[in-house]
């Protein structure tokens, strides 16, 4: 699962080595770092009490310069205040490699897949004229011993999109990939 895999020095983030791979432009946007109440969903993936604070970082993803996607990182705040995760820049290689360094390397990946048409922000952020359906996929990433790092919730136009998971069933080394 590439997404959640920390990258190589001076390796380009998931996202754009995924849509170079296609022959495409991948790219994204930051439009906001800060300290927000965290969603309820988010709080229980974290453990947190619902109310606790969080740090999140949203962006949209751009697909030859298009935005197709929404991107809310959550992580919770004993982690990420002080660290880049706080800060509202991008960050090299993306999360997955800052949070290896940071001693937090993920090892466990769960997502919840649904969809609905997009609300009137969405809408506006996407550049859409009309409601569109989108895919929503929550995704909690954990360390080796199931500590809750990053939930991302992922807004993702449905139009072009292929879902692709593969599972090993059995053993302790349970594993998911794709996106």
């Amino acid at each position: 699962m590439g997404y959640v895999v920390a990258q190589g020095e001076g390796e380009r983030d998931a996202w754009a080595q995924a849509t170079a791979g296609a022959q495409r432009s991948g790219g994204q946007r930051l439009r906001e770092v800060a300290e927000v109440i965290a969603p309820v969903e988010v709080a229980e993936a974290f453990n947190l009490p619902v109310g606790a604070t969080a740090v999140v970082r949203r962006r949209v993803m751009l697909l030859d310069g298009r935005p197709v996607e929404l991107t809310d990182s959550y992580y919770p705040l004993a982690l990420a205040r002080g660290t880049r995760l706080a800060q509202a820049r991008k960050i090299s290689g993306g999360a997955p490699t800052l949070l290896r360094e940071l001693g937090h390397e993920v090892r466990q990946v769960a997502e919840d897949v649904s969809a609905r048409l997009t609300t009137d922000d969405e809408q506006e952020l996407l550049g859409l004229a009309r409601p569109m359906p989108v895919i929503l996929l929550r995704r909690t990433s954990k360390t080796a011993v199931g500590v809750p790092v990053e939930v991302s919730v992922m807004t993702m136009l449905a139009e072009g999109r292929h879902l692709h998971y593969e599972f090993t069933v059995g053993g302790d080394d349970d594993a998911q990939t794709g996106r």
